[in-house]
């Protein structure tokens, strides 16, 4: 094997680390997939006979690059009609396939994605790299241009911000859902009452419109107010997908293969506790969203279930 050839495969041996990593610092798969590559690009640029500990140097590289277009992002960024909810991963619901498994692993769904997109980069750099892949301070310090106390301060703030702000879902899946389906059943039935028992009092909805004006607000909270949206939307319920949303239980809703809106449900002790609503029509049509072309030839036929 050429020189190039085994640099190339010893990459791929770090790729699926770096994707999720990637994808916990940018929220997008898509901005995933171009940070590794530019990672990988930086690779073949360097000697990398002196490269001692590529998997060191590869999560080094990935996080100044990341770092760069969080920050980017940060100095261009238009605020959209609503909240932002970040690109969500979407499985088939009886289970994850392999990519997706790896990509999620010890995450606890969208809505951690949502506050960590509320984070400064450099906190959410030290955050995420030091949290959820155990990346030493001291190299965490030498991707910020920090000391490694400096880090550790950063990474100390945005764990605050995370427990203080992320609802742990429950872990039970199939109990999961249960609650989601019964919140579709029970508002395609116009059943106030029943909605209201399903959520909880604090229950928040975070939703993204995009650039198109909506009428509806992009956060609500609450349980009655919640409930009363969901029955304004009813008539869309028996379109309804069951699948899961960054691992946890979610829906599409899409009419003739096309997809209206994408949920994240987190559910919290019984009870659906945040729903994160992806309803931007531009970033939708960017979204792998195959459980939803392969499900055309249904032609929106609903079942008796509540959530399909």
């Amino acid at each position: 094997m050429d020189h190039d050839g085994w640099l190339a495969e010893r990459f791929d041996e770090h790729r699926t680390r770096l994707k999720a990593v990637a994808y916990r610092m940018l929220g997008s798969l898509s901005e995933a997939d171009d940070a590794v590559q530019e990672t990988w690009l930086r690779l073949n640029r360097t000697d990398s006979g002196s490269v001692q500990n590529l998997g060191g140097w590869l999560t080094t590289v990935l996080g100044r690059v990341c770092l760069d277009m969080l920050r980017a992002r940060k100095s261009r960024r238009e605020e959209p009609l609503g909240a932002h909810v970040p690109e969500p991963i979407v499985s088939y619901a009886n289970g994850l396939d392999p990519e997706h498994e790896a990509l999620l692993a010890d995450s606890v769904g969208l809505a951690l994605q949502v506050i960590l997109d509320t984070l400064a980069p450099a906190e959410r750099l030290a955050f995420v790299l030091h949290d959820m892949f155990a990346v030493p301070f001291d190299q965490i310090a030498l991707i910020l241009g920090r000391s490694p106390n400096a880090a550790r301060l950063l990474a100390s703030r945005a764990r605050r911000e995370v427990r203080g702000a992320a609802a742990m879902p429950d872990a039970d899946l199939a109990s999961q859902r249960e609650a989601v389906d019964a919140f579709f059943a029970a508002s395609r039935r116009g059943d106030f009452d029943a909605l209201v028992a399903l959520l909880d009092p604090d229950v928040v909805v975070r939703a993204d419109w995009g650039a198109l004006p909506s009428g509806v607000p992009g956060e609500l909270r609450g349980a009655r107010a919640v409930a009363g949206q969901a029955l304004t939307f009813s008539r869309l319920s028996r379109f309804v997908q069951p699948v899961l949303v960054n691992g946890t239980a979610g829906a599409i809703v899409a009419r003739h293969g096309r997809p209206i809106t994408v949920m994240g449900f987190t559910v919290r002790h019984g009870k659906i506790a945040e729903i994160d609503i992806l309803a931007d029509p531009e970033r939708l049509r960017k979204l792998d969203l195959g459980v939803v072309r392969s499900r055309r030839a249904r032609h929106d036929v609903p079942t008796d279930r509540g959530s399909a």
